[in-house]
């Protein structure tokens, strides 16, 4: 390379997308300041700070609650990897693609993987779960996604929880796009560990992967007869790190968890159930104004997240063209769909700093304007 490129120069977007969300200034301004050692005392200071705010997001006691380093999917990993034992009994829901994840890391760890359902964006009973416990007693584990963003799907989980707890099964729970911004109670639902990603509704930038482990689960990894096949992601070596051990794990990515610290204050300082309300009267909102515009909800009423609006496209709406549209003349971001659902449908994402009515205005008449282009073209 014989010359220096440019410096690079983000184009301002609306982040609309199921995720990243745009990031609240403060959190920017938190993770521009200086970096410390990831062994310092104030490091150590603001990490038990953080794991004491996520407990609180979290609604749980657990002990074993801290932030890994990674993304979304490092949490999903560690959930898998840290319960499931090669021979083990999994059973996963699945309503769209980030359950068929779960599943392929549950099978990736040599456990035996029964799905439960299967038909994107079609919710899973609670009967259904009881039959396959039924089926498969020795069943380890139930692995569900509580808002899945490739359908929109709000998979409720109170039930779920009661029968794990009466079957003396562990109950994982995706909560990648639901944590900050959707009722989550964790130890009131009986979820054993659960996990969730910084750029959603925390509006944090990604990279970093909350996750919280019952003392129950702690217990299985604690008795496993093999360690997990990953050691990064191993929850008992990372919470002698976390914990009060404070023993060297991995290098922490310092300026990340100065944007977390902050951006769980304001999740706080808003409150927790004016944040839920926030979410679901503005996604209630954008819905209901899509629907006049000839778009069709893809989940069945009652199991529509709020903060995820997955919409089938009115006939003859382009989806690739009109996305490009929609960002080049308007600077907004919108996600078109995954798997079977490709170019049949958009996933609009109302979550943290993301979802305010001001927002939705402008994701609105800027619709607007590609519907009348339509018309126009004919």
């Amino acid at each position: 390379m014989t010359e220096v490129p440019a410096r690079f120069e983000p184009p301002r977007r609306l982040l609309l997308g199921p995720g990243p969300s745009n990031v609240h200034p403060r959190v920017l301004v938190a993770m521009g300041r200086p970096v410390i050692g990831h062994l310092d005392p104030e490091t150590l200071r603001m990490i038990t700070e953080i794991d004491e705010m996520l407990r609180e997001v979290f609604h749980t006691a657990n002990e074993l609650t801290f932030p890994i380093s990674g993304s979304g999917t490092a949490g999903m990993e560690a959930a898998m990897t840290n319960a499931l034992e090669p021979g083990d009994v999994a059973l996963v829901l699945v309503s769209g693609f980030f359950a068929e994840r779960m599943r392929e890391i549950a099978s990736r760890a040599g456990a035996k993987v029964v799905t439960i359902g299967g038909e994107w964006g079609v919710p899973v009973e609670p009967d259904d779960v009881a039959k396959a416990l039924e089926e498969y007693p020795d069943a380890k584990v139930v692995c569900a996604v509580h808002v899945e963003t490739s359908t929109g799907l709000l998979q409720p989980l109170e039930e779920l929880g009661a029968l794990c707890r009466d079957r003396g099964v562990l109950f994982i729970v995706d909560a990648v796009a639901s944590l900050g911004g959707v009722p989550l109670l964790v130890d009131q639902w009986g979820i054993d560990v659960c996990y969730a990603g910084s750029q959603k509704c925390l509006s944090v930038p990604p990279g970093l992967a909350p996750i919280t482990f019952s003392p129950g689960a702690v217990e299985v990894r604690e008795r496993r007869v093999h360690p997990p096949q990953s050691f990064y992601l191993d929850a008992l070596f990372i919470w002698k790190y976390v914990g009060r051990e404070r023993r060297y794990h991995h290098t922490a990515p310092i300026n990340m968890l100065y944007g977390l610290h902050e951006g769980l204050r304001l999740v706080l300082a808003e409150g927790l159930e004016a944040r839920w309300a926030r979410h679901q009267q503005v996604g209630r909102d954008v819905l209901s104004a899509l629907q006049e515009r000839g778009f069709d909800p893809v989940p069945p009423e009652g199991y529509r997240a709020p903060d995820v609006v997955c919409v089938r496209l009115p006939e003859g709406f382009e989806d690739a063209a009109n996305r490009a549209l929609l960002l080049e003349r308007h600077g907004i971001d919108v996600a078109g769909g995954l798997g079977p659902m490709a170019g049949q449908v958009w996933r609009i994402g109302l979550m943290g700093e993301s979802c305010t009515p001001e927002n939705a205005d402008a994701l609105l008449r800027a619709i607007n304007d590609l519907l009348a282009r339509r018309r126009r073209d004919g």
